[in-house]
């Protein structure tokens, strides 16, 4: 496996400040409301956006990115180079297809790549907030993308998508803006995490903060960086985005350039050294205490206990069209998560379909290449948008 491209550490640190793309700023007078009780103000949202809006301002789907994704979602990152994160789903006669709307996708709050996050400039001390910026939760993400989504004059997303951490956003919206959402697909995903999720994002985090670079949070005003702890908190939560079968299929046991085991603790097998390639590539383009506030705003995440413990109360009333989506090798939000949000939907009286995608490839199969998904996702759009009245 060859060793991850080296990314100059200020070609990743100028995107959390001045990103590339497009940037909203919210001033003095208008803050963000947080969860910990505290007051978000200024701050901005890095965001990018694909296709025409049209006259009536009704083609508008907000993409949601996953946990360590970001707003390029179907164009070239700044950072790495490499293609946006779902161009595969997203472009002109795509599946999503931005000859016929409007795509916008931010960088979330807490994120790296723009949007205000522990790597941003504090402006009342002149440097990087870190530990200082309050904990974000997904329904703060959430508030600050209707924030922009205001901005820019629509009143109605006609869709809101994402899978995994993405998909929390899109229930989120679906709750909390239920009259400025159209229609709904969380892929992937869940109503609250799970306490194995929980346990393996604390893993991460703990080997982040073990990490003696990490110096309290204070790593980038001490021109240091975790990198060692951020890899093995990739690697780690790497695994779980993969299946048995996909891993089997594709490394197996077999040895990585070399015939036989070396009696040391270089990376014989393959596995091994696609894990470090993994480690080491995230490091060149993402923020340790960034992976630290978007995981805790995961865990912190559940809607039913928002409205009484009642996930079908969250959804009651709704008139927003959903399609969930899961895949039957995906163990980090397994088919009962997604049947979860199906039958409160249901008891709620919804409008929802619902698939479960037979794949090996399991939790990361929502950015791969699955032909079911694209027409499952194509078709649901169209219908919608025969019902909105978008030609």
């Amino acid at each position: 496996m060859a060793r991850a491209r080296r990314i100059p550490d200020d070609l990743a640190r100028q995107q959390a400040d001045q990103p590339a793309g497009e940037v909203a700023h919210f001033g003095a007078d208008e803050p963000l409301v947080l969860d910990a009780g505290i007051s978000l103000a200024p701050f901005q949202i890095a965001y990018r956006t694909y296709g025409t809006l049209n006259a009536e301002r009704s083609n508008a789907i907000l993409v949601c990115h996953a946990l360590t994704g970001d707003q390029h979602v179907a164009s070239q990152n700044p950072v790495t180079g490499k293609s946006g994160w779902w161009d595969i789903m997203i472009g002109p006669g795509k599946p999503i297809d931005t000859d016929r709307y409007f795509v916008i996708c931010t960088n979330v709050l807490g994120g790296c790549m723009g949007t205000t996050g522990p790597a941003s400039t504090d402006p009342a001390t002149g440097q990087p907030y870190g530990l200082s910026l309050p904990l974000i939760t997904i329904p703060d993400m959430v508030r600050a993308q209707a924030m922009l989504v205001k901005r820019l004059g629509i009143d109605t997303l006609f869709s809101v998508v994402g899978g995994s951490m993405g998909g929390m956003q899109v229930l989120q919206w679906a709750a909390q803006y239920r009259d400025a959402v159209f229609s709904a697909m969380p892929i992937a995903t869940a109503a609250r995490h799970s306490a194995q999720n929980i346990a393996f994002h604390e893993v991460g985090r703990q080997a982040i903060m073990a990490d003696p670079e990490w110096r309290g949070g204070r790593y980038l005003a001490e021109g240091t960086r975790p990198s060692a702890g951020l890899a093995v908190a990739r690697m780690a939560a790497h695994i779980t985005y993969l299946s048995d079968a996909a891993l089997h299929r594709k490394f197996g046991r077999r040895f990585q350039d070399r015939d036989a085991p070396t009696f040391s603790f270089d990376a014989d097998f393959q596995v091994e050294s696609y894990l470090r390639y993994q480690g080491e590539a995230f490091v060149e383009r993402f923020d340790a205490n960034s992976y630290l506030y978007v995981t805790r705003a995961m865990d912190y995440f559940d809607i039913a206990a928002d409205h009484g413990g009642s996930l079908a109360r969250a959804f009651a009333g709704t008139r927003t069209r959903f399609c969930v989506v899961s895949f039957t090798s995906d163990w980090l939000f397994p088919t009962a998560d997604s049947r979860q949000v199906v039958h409160a939907l249901n008891a709620a009286g919804a409008s929802v379909s619902f698939a479960e995608i037979t794949s090996d490839k399991g939790h990361d199969a929502f950015l791969l290449d699955e032909p079911e998904l694209f027409a499952i996702t194509r078709g649901f759009l169209d219908s919608a948008a025969r019902a909105r009245g978008i030609a």
